[in-house]
């Protein structure tokens, strides 16, 4: 999911679908009355008119291929979690506690959709894209209920294997790595709804320069969150950062016995700060660009099995 999302933005794929119909829109064109149709749909965007004016018929089936699978992955993840969570529960099989914690991730799921519509409406009008603001919500309630949902599993594995064990908790090495990561993930979605990561294809200089100039004419703040030098120049940094925190996390996972989940992270953060080099020397080469999307959510992943293995040793 995290692969395709990745895709639909690569290919400016998100706004070629310009209707939000949750059981209805499972079911694509299916003659040429109906492509004709949707298409005219999204000849009445600002993003055709501007940028895509004269796009053939084939272009625009490229596009919408990618948004509609997308959202057709967004619909099965509903269903496999819905369904078996279902089954288990007329079965009255869910572990105490757990009930409440489950039917929280399916509503989150839910609303991640209905925020992927939100973001999708900010291109339709007025925009030739989508906010950055709202791609940067988007993607990261997606990473957070990855994070959530590999927690959950983790709780639920341990206590099949030890139900007297004491749950794990969150430590504050944990709570720390997760804001300094989090930040660093805001300013990734920023840099690919702005094309910031288009700005350069030096690295360590930027043009020649190690701080780039950036317009504040319109105050510093409205700068850091709004120019793609500025926003270029933190995510580039502040990865740094990020480094150095998860380093940390994965010394407190090894410290509390999982040596695997230690090497997960060091692997996932070593390898994300090469291909986000790789990705910005390359002017953004597709494959490149696709792959430090993935192993961003695989490194949240990894974050959140240290930080789970962390709060065991607490607990």
């Amino acid at each position: 999911m995290v692969a395709v999302g990745g895709i639909t933005r690569l290919t400016e794929s998100g706004l070629s679908i310009t209707e939000w119909k949750p059981v209805s829109g499972a079911v694509p064109p299916l003659n040429d009355a109906a492509w004709a149709s949707e298409f005219a749909k999204y000849q009445a965007t600002p993003e055709y008119r501007e940028i895509n004016a004269g796009m053939s018929l084939a272009d625009f089936k490229f596009i919408y291929f990618w948004e509609y699978i997308h959202r057709l992955l967004g619909r099965l993840i509903g269903l496999a979690f819905a369904l078996p969570l279902l089954w288990f529960a007329v079965r009255r099989q869910i572990p105490g506690g757990y009930a409440p914690r489950l039917v929280l991730l399916l509503i989150a799921g839910g609303m991640q959709g209905v925020v992927g519509w939100w973001m999708v409406t900010s291109g339709l009008a007025e925009r030739t894209d989508v906010s950055h603001f709202r791609l940067a919500v988007h993607l990261n309630m997606a990473l957070v209920i990855l994070a959530a949902v590999v927690w959950t599993a983790l709780d639920m594995r341990r206590l099949a294997r030890a139900p007297a064990a004491p749950a794990a908790r969150l430590t504050k090495v944990a709570v720390v790595t997760g804001g300094v990561l989090l930040f660093q993930l805001v300013f990734g979605a920023f840099v690919a709804g702005m094309n910031a990561g288009l700005v350069t294809s030096e690295w360590p200089l930027m043009n020649g320069r190690l701080v780039p100039q950036v317009d504040t004419s319109g105050g510093v703040l409205s700068a850091l969150v709004n120019d793609p030098w500025a926003i270029h120049f933190i995510h580039r940094w502040w990865a740094l950062v990020a480094l150095v925190a998860l380093v940390v996390l994965a010394r407190a996972a090894k410290g509390a016995g999982n040596r695997p989940a230690s090497i997960a992270i060091h692997s996932a953060v070593g390898i994300q700060v090469l291909l986000g080099i790789a990705t910005v020397m390359s002017g953004v080469n597709f494959h490149a660009a696709v792959t430090h999307q993935v192993v961003g959510a695989l490194l949240v992943a990894s974050a959140a099995w240290g930080a789970h293995a962390a709060g065991r040793r607490a607990a």
